[in-house]
């Protein structure tokens, strides 16, 4: 199964290159999609002082299972992607752009990604974007999480009725990281599909530009 993990994949980018960023915004794609596809976002939460990046799953997809399932049934994959989004954010870092100027975003299976990565590796960041995601586990998962979100500001936006994401798991997650320190943002649209809409990029565009220095 070594050939499904995540180590070794590539990142696509955008925006500044690292060297010359003030900022950056980590992408994590969904389940089936890609890298090139999550980028496109950054398109629409452009900003001149941001580096944009957005690894990419190996096959496709971070875990096999839903974000719900038992822990274990998306091992080895989920430490997998967990580990390879620190490497990303040590690349980001050892370029010079400090944690608290780092945002972390994603949708669906990404956005679920980047908020367990947040909780597991809690300190001050610049952000989190998570639109249409949560916290990963199965329900009553102990939240047992350590560390100190410091005030990062976290977006959380979905549908009310999401086929894949449970409203009361967005709600957890927003009760949990807002325990760990963050500043909880918490949107959800009635009756949306399965989709990011323009609020939630005004919203997004908002929290980015707040990171970037003037």
């Amino acid at each position: 199964m070594i050939h499904r993990l995540h180590q070794g994949q590539p990142a696509a980018a955008a925006g500044q290159a690292l060297a010359q960023a003030q900022a950056a915004l980590i992408l994590l794609h969904g389940r089936g999609a890609n890298a090139p596809g999550i980028l496109l976002l950054a398109e629409e939460l452009y900003h001149p002082a941001y580096a944009y990046l957005a690894p990419q799953a190996a096959g496709n997809s971070w875990y096999p299972y839903t974000f719900l399932a038992p822990l274990e049934q998306n091992e080895p994959w989920l430490s997998s992607a967990l580990a390879r989004v620190g490497e990303v954010v040590a690349q980001v870092e050892g370029a010079g752009i400090p944690a608290e100027r780092i945002v972390l975003g994603g949708f669906s299976q990404g956005a679920c990604l980047a908020s367990e990565y947040l909780a597991r590796n809690a300190r001050r960041y610049g952000g989190l974007l998570a639109f249409s995601g949560g916290l990963i586990g199965p329900p009553g998962t102990p939240r047992a999480y350590t560390g100190d979100l410091e005030g990062t500001p976290v977006f959380l936006g979905c549908s009310d009725v999401d086929a894949h994401i449970p409203k009361v798991r967005v709600e957890e997650t927003a009760s949990v990281l807002q325990g760990m320190g963050a500043q909880v943002a918490l949107r959800l649209y009635p009756g949306m599909g399965h989709t990011i809409n323009a609020d939630e990029i005004a919203q997004a565009r908002t929290l980015l530009r707040g990171v970037a220095p003037d």
